[in-house]
């Protein structure tokens, strides 16, 4: 024997048949806090942060990445050689 039972309502009409809590004003708060702390972070993943951030702990990392891109780009002698000492 096969029975086949079609229901047609809505989403919010079966969680309240089956005794579901209505999670929307839940949904409603978190979606609002994500929506504030995304819109406070979003100066922090700017171009000028993120170039900002990367260069302060070594002044001297400028001048690295121009030696890197130098390097990589094929204008450069590849490994930095130092002359040897005099004994």
């Amino acid at each position: 024997m096969k029975i086949n039972v079609e229901v047609d309502c809505t989403p919010l009409e079966a969680r309240q048949f089956f005794g579901l809590p209505d999670v929307q004003p839940m949904q409603t708060a978190v979606m609002d806090k994500l929506q504030q702390q995304l819109m406070a972070n979003i100066e922090k993943v700017s171009p000028e942060a993120l170039m900002q951030s990367w260069f302060t702990f070594d002044p001297k990392i400028a001048e690295r990445f121009q030696d890197m891109f130098v390097t990589m780009a094929g204008l450069g002698t590849g490994l930095v050689t130092r002359p040897k000492d005099k004994k």
